[in-house]
């Protein structure tokens, strides 16, 4: 999946390049007014390590659309794909310097690309802890723009009018794929209590049929967490489910004695104050909460400082509108009879993601004359 959308990522910005252009504006006046949309600069960029192909391609693509150059730092736990990218940059005949990619670690490469004089923006995708400091940085410098997607809880709500069976493999796929870490992970389950149990039941089922193993064989659809420190993460995070009297249905144990495999966990009984339903996981740790009314799960599902994602599964086109208008998640995916749709307003709420617009890195200026 990876590779396949780094390859439309990267056609797609690429058909950009002879389409930015600017406006004539109306004014009052023997004046003449037109827009300029001008490269930002020299940009600082840096991404997570739990999709480092993909997250390179976001970063680079929209940037050399606009004609900007940039300082790339990838992941220290995963900077080869990133190294390889830049060979193959070197083969295609990229200009040396309009792409510098430096391998290294947050607080020394990652604090000197948030904090450097020459650089005119910083785009950071990570944890919310991180991102703050690389704003700080930024604006203790030379108060560079700054684009952060960061952080999520998103909630993934089921009403009771959708197909079960459907909407249990929908909620699983969303919280269980790429090991649970995915920003847009859907690690808020709420679902109607009309079929709560049997939701509860049939997940929980659907867990235990998970293939875990080596990610590269045929069949396996999870492989191990990143790293020994996001494996003592998740299982901390299982504790203190357990603790706070969630219901562990499935899982929460290693799995196997090699590796930082984690078996698929479903909690349910959970509840809106417990930590498991307020802070991001980033591991395969479905929490299941039950909800009455769409005037109840709105208000709970906005009761979070995350405004990434959200997803609404329904078989009433009316409730599928009224949730996603009122939800504050800078992208909406909702399923309602049976047709996938998304609603992406630009830039979101809260800690959302500004998105991967052309925007990022293009200054719009008025000139007058």
């Amino acid at each position: 999946m990876d590779l396949a959308l780094v390859i439309k990522c990267f056609r797609y910005y690429g058909g950009w390049c002879d389409k930015i252009t600017g406006q004539t504006v109306p004014i009052d006046g023997p004046y003449f007014a037109f827009t300029r949309h001008e490269p930002i600069g020299v940009v600082g960029q840096i991404t997570p390590w739990n999709f480092p192909l993909m997250m390179v391609a976001w970063k680079l693509a929209p940037a050399l659309a606009c004609g900007c150059c940039s300082v790339l730092k990838p992941a220290e736990q995963t900077p080869l794909t990133a190294l390889y990218i830049g060979a193959l940059i070197r083969e295609a005949g990229f200009p040396p310097g309009v792409v510098n990619i430096v391998p290294g670690f947050g607080a020394s490469a990652g604090a000197a690309i948030s904090a450097h004089m020459g650089l005119d923006k910083v785009a950071f995708t990570g944890s919310t802890l991180v991102g703050k400091l690389v704003m700080q940085a930024a604006g203790r410098s030379n108060c560079k723009a700054v684009t952060l997607e960061l952080g999520g809880k998103s909630p993934a709500i089921f009403f009771a009018d959708g197909d079960l069976e459907l909407a249990v493999e929908k909620a699983h796929h969303a919280i269980f794929f790429n090991q649970g870490q995915c920003c847009i992970a859907g690690s808020r389950t709420y679902v109607q209590e009309e079929m709560h149990d049997e939701f509860v039941r049939k997940s929980v089922a659907r867990a235990r049929t998970r293939h875990i193993g080596d990610p590269m064989s045929p069949g396996v659809e999870q492989g191990p967490q990143v790293t020994k420190q996001q494996f003592d993460t998740v299982m901390k995070y299982i504790e203190i489910g357990q603790a706070e009297g969630a219901t562990l249905e499935c899982g929460g144990k290693r799995h196997g004695d090699k590796g930082y495999f984690i078996e698929p966990t479903v909690f349910s009984g959970v509840t809106d104050d417990m930590r498991i339903a307020r802070e991001e996981i980033f591991g395969p740790v479905q929490v299941i909460l039950k909800f009455r009314t769409v005037e109840e799960v709105i208000d709970r599902a906005n009761d979070s400082p995350y405004g990434l994602g959200a997803a609404v599964f329904t078989q009433s086109l009316d409730t599928a509108m009224q949730v996603s208008q009122q939800i504050r998640a800078g992208t909406i995916w909702v399923n309602a009879y049976d047709v996938f749709a998304a609603q992406v307003p630009f830039g979101g709420f809260k800690e959302s993601g500004i998105g991967r617009e052309l925007g990022e890195y293009g200054m719009q200026q008025y000139t007058g004359a």
